[in-house]
């Protein structure tokens, strides 16, 4: 049997839902973006025509998934799109599952797709920038590292010809996913020089124009990913076993 209680309960609950969609709304409606201020709590109390604590729960709903700031102090504000809480699932699920495999065949072909992308908009996409992270990573190669940043760099700005920031915050949370296991999956089986090569490989392709070649870049660029995501699941495999 239903109780007064539980009743009020769910209709407070969706009330609030109600406010989170209409904050929403008036975001859209003005036209306001990352950054810009928000009406206050009471503003919003008035405008909206609902109680305070209807208000309280929906900011803090929209903060925990990045709509709102609230910046105590100052004030709120319109957040800024952040992949972190994909990022904290993705990893935790990486590490009781074989969602990193997963991840990392999602990661390569959107990277292949962008290659295309790239050519097919920007021929002459390998700017002096791309060049000079090239030249720091031949120069960390010869020392025996390339770093995590340097790799990281040269995705980065591989792709800002393209103009679409998702590409730069997707790719990221992949990087921060991928790096967080890095005791999982062990230390990389290629040297360093062969990791600059297969780099400036696809650096290469695109200047080059080449879609077959770029492709080619790209897999060759993953291969070695994929035997260190073969070799944890072969050692996870031989613990699994009995007496192992």
């Amino acid at each position: 049997m239903t109780t007064a209680r539980s009743f009020t309960g769910r209709r407070r609950r969706s009330r609030a839902l109600e406010v989170q969609d209409e904050v929403k709304e008036l975001i859209v409606r003005r036209r306001l973006t990352a950054g810009d201020p928000l009406p206050t709590e009471s503003e919003l109390v008035e405008e909206l025509g609902v109680g305070r604590n209807a208000v309280r729960e929906a900011l803090k709903a929209l903060q925990a998934v990045g709509i709102v700031d609230i910046r105590h102090g100052f004030g709120m504000f319109v957040g800024r799109m952040s992949l972190n809480g994909l990022v904290d699932e993705l990893t935790f699920h990486g590490r009781i599952s074989s969602h990193l495999g997963h991840l990392i065949e999602l990661r390569e072909a959107l990277e292949t797709g962008l290659v295309q992308l790239l050519i097919d908009g920007y021929p002459a996409a390998s700017s002096a920038t791309v060049d000079e992270v090239l030249a720091r990573m031949d120069a960390e190669s010869q020392v025996g590292l390339v770093t995590p940043e340097t790799d990281k760099l040269f995705h980065d700005v591989l792709y800002r010809p393209l103009g679409n920031p998702l590409v730069g915050q997707l790719l990221s949370a992949f990087w921060d996913v991928y790096h967080q296991l890095h005791d999982e999956l062990g230390d990389p089986d290629e040297a360093p020089l062969e990791v600059a090569r297969k780099h400036r490989d696809i650096r290469d392709a695109v200047v080059a124009g080449d879609k077959e070649a770029a492709a080619a870049a790209m897999r060759a660029h993953f291969a070695g990913v994929r035997s260190r995501l073969a070799r944890l699941a072969s050692r996870d495999a031989d613990s699994a076993e009995p007496g192992a």
